[in-house]
C-alpha cells in the first residue's frame, strides 16, 4: 500500500547501520509484569495457540481473512480501521474490499454481549478484538522506548501499528505475530524484534511457479507400445507422480522415444485428439503449433469438456496467438456464440494518462496484442497490400478521397461477435456461450479471479493466459495473484486443464532477451 514511511532499501541500510540486539532482546525477554492472557468470558486460552495482528494491506487483499486463522487470536489496531476508512468511498475493488471488511467486523461486534475490546469468540475457537496504542501507558515500555528512537514519527500509521505490537508483545501470551504483505513493513517489524508474516492461505507454493516444464513420465517400451495402438494407458498411482486429471505428460521410453499424452478423469493417460496440424480463420494465415507445449495448449483450447484452461509462459511462447486462434475459429465453426477479450488494466511503469473515445477504444492500446492475433489470423494471405508486394498495373490506383480499409475484424466487432470487455464491469454479468479469453491474467488479485471465473455460464469456455514473472500489480506477487491462484484451487477437476510453455517461437532475439535478461 502507498504509505508516508521509508523505502525498503532505506529500511534496509538502517538495519545494517544499527546495533538492534539490545531492541531485539527488549521486544522478545524483557519482564513482563503486566502479561495477561487473552480470553473470552471465562474460558481459559489452550496452549500453543498465538496471536496474530492483521496489517490493513491483508484486510483489503482478502476481506475473508478473519476466518483463515483457526484457534488463534486475531487483533486488528484501531489505526488500521481508520486506514480502511481512507478507501472505502472509492468505487475500486479496493474501495470494495474495505466496505466489506466494515461490514464483516460490525456483524461480529453487533451480537448479543459482543465486546470490541475484550473480543468475540471465532468459529475456530480463537478470539478476535479491537486494540489500541495508547503513547502514555506504552512509552513505558523499554521497547516501545527504543522503537521510537530509531523511527522517529510515531504519527505515522505504520509506526503506530509496530508501536501497538510491541506493547501486546508485554501484554499477551506469546508467540505475538505481525501479518502484512508490505515488504517495508516487514523490514521494520524485523528490525525492532518483532516477528512478522506475509499472509499465506493464497500464495501457492513455490515450486507451482517456478517449473514450466511438462511431467515426464517413464514406461517400458511394450507399455509405449500399447498405449500407441489403443489410445490409452493405465499406471499405478506411485508411477504418475504428481499429475493429476487433465494435467499433460510426456509418456517416455528411453531417451528418443516419447509420445504427449493427458490424464483423463478416469485416471486413464489417453491420446491427443483435438490437435489439427494447423488453424485457419478465413482466408487468414494459417497457425501451426510449434513445440511440444504448443500442442497440448491447443488440445485442451479446442476439446469441448473442457471450461477452464489456464496457462503460464513467458514473453514469446505463442499464448494469446493460440488461445485467440483456438477461440477464432471455434466461433467460426458455431461452437461458441462469440469471442470475448479483456485484460486487467495495470500499467508497467508511467501511463500517458487519460485515453478519450469509446470503451473499445479506451480499451484498444490494452489489448493491442490481441488485435495483432486477430489482424494475422483473418488478413488474407494474397491481400496486395504493403511495400513487398509489387502493383497490379491492372488495379485501379487508390484515390486521395478513399479511406484506408478496414480490418478483417471490424465487422465482426460490429456484430458483437468479437466482444471487448472492461473488467471493471463485468460484476453481475452472467456471460453464456463465449470463448473468453483473459491476457495477462497473472495481474488479477484472486478475488478479482474469482469475480471472473464465477460468470462463466453453461456453454461458456474460460482461457486464463498469463506470465507469473511479469507483474506489475503491486498488491500480488509470482505465487498470490489470481492466474498461480485459480490454477492451484482448480487442479484437479474434470473441467480445468493447466498447460505450460517454455519455448519461445517469437524470434530468437525475443526468446534470449525472456530468458537471460
Amino acid at each position: 500500500m502507498d504509505r508516508d514511511d521509508h523505502t525498503a532499501s532505506h529500511a534496509s541500510t538502517l538495519i545494517e547501520n544499527l546495533d538492534l540486539a539490545p531492541i531485539a532482546q527488549s521486544a522478545r525477554s524483557a519482564p513482563r509484569k503486566r502479561k495477561t492472557v487473552i480470553s473470552h468470558r471465562h474460558s481459559t486460552v489452550p496452549v500453543g495457540t498465538k496471536t496474530f495482528i492483521l496489517d490493513t494491506n491483508v484486510l483489503l487483499h482478502d476481506p475473508a481473512c478473519i476466518n483463515r486463522f483457526a484457534e488463534h487470536h486475531i487483533c486488528i489496531p484501531v489505526d488500521v480501521l481508520s486506514e480502511l476508512d481512507r478507501f472505502k468511498n472509492e468505487m475500486t475493488e479496493r474501495g470494495a474490499n474495505a466496505r466489506e471488511v466494515h461490514r464483516a467486523l460490525m456483524k461480529i461486534f453487533s451480537a448479543t454481549g459482543a465486546s470490541v475490546m475484550d473480543g468475540v469468540k471465532t468459529a475456530g475457537g480463537g478470539n478476535i478484538r479491537i486494540v489500541t496504542y495508547d503513547p502514555e501507558t506504552a512509552r513505558r515500555i523499554p521497547s516501545v522506548q527504543q522503537f521510537e528512537r530509531i523511527f522517529p514519527g510515531i504519527e505515522k500509521t505504520d509506526h503506530r501499528i509496530l508501536a501497538c505490537v510491541l506493547q501486546l508483545c508485554e501484554q499477551v501470551q506469546p508467540p505475538v505475530i505481525l501479518v502484512s504483505k508490505d515488504l517495508n513493513m516487514q523490514l521494520k517489524a524485523r528490525a525492532v524484534g518483532i516477528e512478522c508474516e506475509d499472509y499465506l492461505h493464497d500464495k501457492v507454493e513455490q515450486r507451482e511457479v517456478s517449473n514450466f516444464d511438462i511431467a515426464r513420465i517413464d514406461v517400458t517400451s511394450h507399455e509405449l507400445q500399447r498405449y500407441a495402438s489403443s489410445g490409452r494407458l493405465t499406471l499405478p498411482a506411485k508411477r504418475m507422480g504428481d499429475v493429476m486429471t487433465n494435467d499433460y505428460a510426456l509418456l517416455t521410453a528411453g531417451e528418443k522415444t516419447s509420445i504427449p499424452t493427458r490424464l483423463n478423469a478416469q485416471g486413464e493417460f489417453v491420446r491427443l485428439i483435438h490437435t489439427p496440424e494447423a488453424i485457419k480463420v478465413g482466408q487468414g494465415r494459417s497457425i501451426k503449433p510449434m513445440n511440444l507445449g504448443q500442442t497440448c495448449l491447443l488440445d485442451a483450447l479446442l476439446d469441448p469438456e473442457i471450461s477452464l484452461v489456464t496457462c503460464y509462459g513467458q514473453a514469446g511462447t505463442g499464448k494469446t496467438l493460440l488461445a485467440v486462434a483456438a477461440g477464432l475459429s471455434q466461433v467460426f465453426d458455431r461452437t461458441y456464440n462469440g469471442l470475448t477479450v479483456s485484460r486487467p488494466i495495470v500499467a508497467m511503469g508511467q501511463t500517458v494518462g487519460f485515453l478519450p473515445g469509446t470503451l473499445q477504444e479506451k480499451m484498444r492500446p490494452w489489448l493491442q496484442p490481441v488485435y495483432d492475433a486477430l489482424d494475422l489470423l483473418m488478413r488474407p494471405v494474397d491481400n496486395l497490400q504493403g511495400p513487398q508486394r509489387k502493383k497490379n498495373r491492372f488495379l485501379p490506383e487508390r484515390t486521395p478521397n478513399q479511406t484506408e480499409a478496414a480490418a478483417p475484424y471490424d465487422p465482426l466487432i460490429q456484430q458483437g461477435v468479437i466482444e471487448i470487455e472492461a473488467l471493471c464491469y463485468i460484476r453481475g454479468r452472467s456471460i453464456p456461450d463465449r470463448f473468453f479469453i483473459l491476457d495477462e491474467a497473472q495481474q488479477l488479485t484472486p478475488l478479482e479471479a474469482k469475480t471472473i471465473v464465477t460468470r462463466m455460464s453453461r456453454g461458456s469456455k474460460l482461457v486464463l493466459v498469463g506470465d507469473p514473472a511479469q507483474i506489475d500489480n503491486p498488491y500480488v506477487d509470482s505465487r498470490s495473484n489470481g492466474l498461480v491462484y485459480t490454477r492451484q484451487r482448480m487442479r484437479g477437476q474434470s473441467f480445468a486443464a493447466h498447460v505450460p510453455l517454455t519455448k519461445g517461437e517469437r524470434s530468437p532475439l525475443a526468446e534470449a532477451g525472456a530468458r537471460l535478461l
